[in-house]
């Protein structure tokens, strides 16, 4: 387990120059901050943490537990960026604050640019440490331009406001790569399987998913499997070739969004309440 979560620090810290920063941060502070609730937070605490993530005897406890998906989230619980912000704005004001006086620049001759020169060169040497010591995020092909207010497809909001039945939950099978949106938009919109199914450590199987995912829906095989999962809808990829229609086999055509179709199971009631 030591090797492991020796690994899952070095993946999560990239390029390894935050962590350079973030410890030498901590010894400027430990030299120099004497206000002890500075200390506790940007020193004991991280220390606390840092202890106990490179525990082994913790590490073995918590792998056992919930897995290694689970243990490198203890490093988001240190304040690196906190720390590192801090430390350059207490180094930034201690140059700013060492300055000569006023009556000290007339006395030597002092000019304006060079007064201000200290600062703001030392500005311009930390934001460019803060450059270097990272990655360009949007170039991280998982990153997307946000569509919308609640940073998920703009299909998946469409369809939920669709299906909503002011009052009440509605159960909903959806295709895969919508599943762990709908949960982040609305909730009252149910689903027979959830995140469960995109993690493939726990090798959760769903035969209704496994239908729904299929190269070419079998509807003969998906029909069944949805009424059993107590659905009222179904959203299909329209792009998504079908063995059979959903007509066939008593779906409702209810509307059609951003590529995906909404089939109502009438077999499941959809009981609206009376609201007061």
């Amino acid at each position: 387990m030591w090797k492991e979560a020796i690994t899952l620090f070095r993946e999560y810290m990239g390029t390894g120059l935050i962590v350079i920063w973030f410890i030498l941060s901590m010894i400027y502070l430990w030299v120099n901050e004497k206000r002890k609730y500075i200390r506790i937070l940007f020193l004991y605490m991280p220390l606390v943490l840092l202890l106990m993530y490179f525990n082994p005897l913790f590490a073995e406890l918590v792998f056992r537990v919930v897995g290694d998906e689970i243990y490198y989230r203890i490093m988001w619980l240190l304040p690196v960026t906190i720390v590192n912000a801090y430390t350059c704005v207490c180094i930034y004001g201690q140059i700013a604050q060492s300055e000569p006086s006023s009556g000290q620049r007339e006395r030597t001759g002092v000019g304006e640019w060079k007064r201000k020169l200290p600062p703001a060169l030392a500005a311009v040497c930390m934001g460019g440490v803060i450059v270097v010591s990272g990655s360009y995020i949007y170039a991280n092909p998982f990153f997307h331009k946000a569509e919308n207010l609640y940073h998920v497809p703009d299909s998946v909001v469409h369809i939920c406001d669709m299906i909503r039945v002011p009052g009440r939950e509605v159960m909903a099978v959806f295709p895969l790569e919508l599943v762990q949106y709908v949960r982040q938009y609305s909730p009252v919109t149910r689903m027979p399987y959830g995140r469960e199914i995109t993690v493939e450590r726990w090798n959760y199987l769903n035969p209704l998913c496994d239908a729904m995912e299929a190269e070419i829906i079998d509807m003969s095989e998906l029909a069944p499997l949805v009424r059993e999962a107590e659905c009222h809808y179904v959203i299909l990829r329209s792009d998504k070739e079908r063995k059979g229609s959903p007509e066939e086999y008593g779906w409702i055509f209810f509307g059609e969004t951003d590529g995906y179709e909404i089939y109502r199971e009438p077999t499941r009631e959809l009981v609206i309440p009376v609201l007061d």
